[in-house]
């Protein structure tokens, strides 16, 4: 059974919501606690009584309503506000004239605020001026619109404080969409870099020979020898421009998050995610009379994905010697395990390569360094290093750390 990787990114929205419904527990206990302070001074503590009392159950019986974005309507925000408005309205019929001129608390406190902060977190700054601009109203209201200056400066504050928390989730929640199309692009480049490697290896690499050969044996051969020669340059042009658009990447509805999943193959029986791989039996293989090979005595274990991949940037670089320093070159594979890391040397006695040969074949789509060797290797979190001087022959040193792999 092939193993499926999944990565999923959580909203920064959520961790306000739990914060709200514990502003809302808190703050009702504390609107209690102040009436039970201070009852004595109330003119008609019963409506206070009868009002903290729907008040509580309000709250516990909403709680589930603001614990995220999606049970939180506009219906219950609207029903909410209403609660904390008639709260303030009552005040002036249960606490005495003298306390709410000397800028005595209203009955729901600061529970207001948690009210207004719901439409913050909603809907963003506009929802936030909205219901603060009532809440505001109805404190001028009970003061007969001369209040104080304790009275200004709390309803300034949720005014201020809800608006500027409502512009923070907007800010967030475009964030969250940057973020979102930056993962499907990464997404679809990861997968267009791996399929144009796998193009390069196979495909490309075919059309090239029946162009060689067929120019070679002439006649109808050089007819499809020409034909396939149009068609790797078609190709070439399709795997420098991009294959895979980022819509291939799923979202998993049900978690409300982008989900970035791929395949891994088994491998004897294992997956490829956990097993691991003798480097050696894999290179060895390229072993002959002009392919020297040099391996530790003791086995060079990876992941197998990990030692595929750099097995076949080998191949490669091994194929780039072939291609480019002639049929009568030399090659030289050196394997070394320092523990941490496994270094991989391929070094050939050819010619060398020109400065600036490799960004000019890049500029002509001709991929083959940049997509099957150090695409590759960065993948794995390794590199890729390439020495070369004219004359001299070429020096391609593969490094993966064991960490990133294992």
């Amino acid at each position: 059974m092939a193993k499926r990787e999944r990565v999923v990114r959580m909203s920064v929205e959520q961790p306000l919501w739990r914060a709200l419904t514990a502003y809302r527990l808190l703050t009702v206990v504390y609107a209690v606690l102040l009436f039970a302070f201070s009852h004595k001074e109330f003119d008609r503590p019963g409506v206070a009584i009868g009002y903290l009392c729907l008040l509580a159950v309000w709250t516990l019986a909403t709680h589930p309503r603001v614990a995220n974005a999606a049970s939180c309507t506009r219906g219950f925000l609207g029903a909410d506000l209403t609660v904390a408005l008639t709260g303030i309205l009552l005040t002036p019929l249960a606490d005495s004239h003298e306390r709410i001129a000397d800028g005595g608390s209203t009955l729901p406190s600061i529970w207001t605020a948690g009210s207004v902060l719901a439409f913050a977190i909603k809907g963003g700054w506009r929802w936030a001026a909205f219901a603060s601009s009532f809440v505001a109203a109805a404190n001028l209201v009970i003061h007969a619109g001369q209040p104080t200056r304790d009275t200004l400066h709390n309803v300034l504050l949720v005014w201020v404080a809800s608006i500027a928390i409502g512009y923070v989730v907007e800010v967030a929640r475009a964030s969250e969409a940057t973020l979102a199309r930056a993962l499907e692009i990464e997404a679809a480049t990861r997968e267009r870099e791996r399929l144009a490697r796998d193009i390069h290896d196979g495909v490309l690499q075919v059309l090239a020979m029946v162009q060689r050969r067929g120019t070679e044996l002439g006649g109808e051969a050089a007819e499809l020898g020409r034909m396939a020669g149009e068609q790797e340059v078609a190709l070439r042009t399709l795997v420098s421009t991009g294959l895979v658009h980022p819509s291939r990447v799923s979202r998993d509805e049900s978690l409300g998050a982008l989900v970035d999943t791929y395949e891994v193959d088994e491998v004897d029986g294992s997956e490829s995610g956990t097993g691991e791989l003798d480097l050696r039996t894999l290179l060895a293989p390229h072993a002959g009379s002009r392919v020297s090979f040099a391996e530790p005595g003791t086995p060079v274990m990876l992941r197998v994905p990990a030692a595929r991949e750099l097995a076949a940037a080998v191949g490669a670089a091994l194929d780039n010697v072939r291609k480019h320093a002639g049929d009568g070159a030399r090659a030289w594979i050196l394997v070394e395990d320092w523990g941490d890391e496994v270094i991989v040397t391929v070094r050939d006695d050819g010619p060398g390569i020109p400065s600036g040969r490799l960004d000019q074949a890049a500029g002509e789509g001709r991929m083959g360094v940049a997509l099957s060797i150090r695409g590759r290797l960065r993948d794995l979190g390794g590199s890729a290093e390439l020495v070369s001087v004219p004359g001299q022959g070429t020096e391609v040193e593969l490094k993966v750390p064991r960490g990133r792999t294992q």
